[in-house]
């Protein structure tokens, strides 16, 4: 049986992925209802996509029995929803970040530990493919203990989420050093989509330096960077045995065996392929590291990250276990909003313990 979700706040941007996702893998998903407050688009979304939608999420659950509700509405207008759902026993998918600021984030943790709330957050870029790929390499033990990770893929909380889980941390207090580095570049794509004019706009490189005493986190990003043309993602693990940097893998075996390997994809489909165009995993030598759980789906890397997010979510409904905790993504956001601090003030920061730790 497909898991059944309803999703609130289903006309904005990123609740289109969870639709793509259902319409490519309907054997996998369902939708179970959106909330849509404006009753136009509404019907514009029900002819678009062939969903049911509500104006309120007391008429969606008069109606539906959801295994989840994913919330993707903004950080302070999901409180009441998740408040709401929690009351009602309903667990829920919260989007990133949770609240807008470190108030908003206390105040979500202390209202919702109260409840007894179930409540997982969507943050994908740890379920990436080839950052699953990564990880299942860094928990092989190869690299030995990692000690250093540079992230320049997303901007803040995201690049702070990926930076924590290929160090390995979790809680502890934090060193922070940053500054910004302003150019120019030529405009690329955007989240409205490709460029309208071939132009020159300001470019603004926010770097920091995490230093958690034992392991470093080098966060580099440029606002539209994952979306340019012209600007590369780059990730990079250094552990006391070997590194990663990108695709490319080193390894030392002994005293004088190296071992140079790739993070190769693998794609059916191409040249005489008859099997259909697909990702099917990332290998690392004779080593299968990613085995597409979706396959053979025709969803793009963010996509199959979403979708493992869904499935993550419909174990953790199920009784499974958690993913990506509030306290998590409360932890990514605080360390965002740090590094912004750091970067504004020129200061060095040094985090406090927060109360969802």
């Amino acid at each position: 049986m497909p898991v059944k979700f309803s999703i609130i706040g289903g006309a904005g941007f990123r609740a289109q992925y969870f639709l793509r996702i259902v319409q490519a893998l309907p054997d996998r998903f369902q939708i179970c209802g959106m909330v849509v407050r404006d009753e136009t688009k509404g019907r514009t979304m029900e002819a678009e996509w062939g969903v049911t939608t509500y104006r309120s999420l007391e008429q969606l659950l008069i109606n539906e029995s959801p295994d989840f509700v994913v919330v993707s509405v903004s950080g302070s207008a999901g409180l009441d929803y998740l408040l709401k759902l929690a009351e009602e026993g309903i667990p829920a998918l919260s989007e990133t970040p949770p609240a807008s600021d470190l108030q908003g984030l206390e105040l979500l943790y202390d209202k919702l530990t109260v409840t007894g709330a179930r409540i997982q957050v969507a943050e994908q870029y740890q379920f990436h493919p080839i950052q699953e790929a990564r990880l299942a390499l860094i928990q092989s033990g190869r690299l030995g203990k990692i000690t250093e990770a540079t992230v320049s893929i997303s901007h803040l909380y995201h690049g702070v989420s990926l930076i924590r889980r290929m160090l390995g941390v979790t809680f502890e207090e934090v060193q922070i050093r940053g500054m910004r580095f302003e150019a120019q570049w030529v405009n690329g794509p955007t989240r409205s989509g490709p460029p309208t004019e071939d132009k020159l706009i300001p470019l603004q490189r926010d770097l920091a330096w995490l230093d958690f005493g034992d392991r470093l986190g080098i966060y580099d990003f440029t606002k539209d960077q994952h979306r340019s043309w012209i600007r590369s993602n780059h990730l990079s693990v250094r552990g006391e045995r070997g590194e990663i940097f990108d695709n490319r893998v080193l390894i030392q075996q002994g005293i004088s065996n190296p071992l140079p390997l790739e993070l190769k994809r693998i794609n059916k489909g191409e040249w005489e392929n008859p099997e259909g165009y697909y990702l099917k995993g990332i290998s690392c030598g004779e080593q299968l590291l990613y085995d597409n759980p979706f396959a053979p789906g025709r969803l793009y890397d963010d996509e199959i990250a979403i979708a493992s997010c869904l499935q993550k979510m419909a174990d953790y409904a199920s009784g499974g276990p958690a993913f990506y905790s509030l306290s998590d993504a409360s932890q990514d956001h605080y360390l965002g909003m740090m590094i912004e601090r750091a970067i504004a003030t020129g200061e060095m920061i040094t985090t406090t313990r927060q109360r969802w730790a």
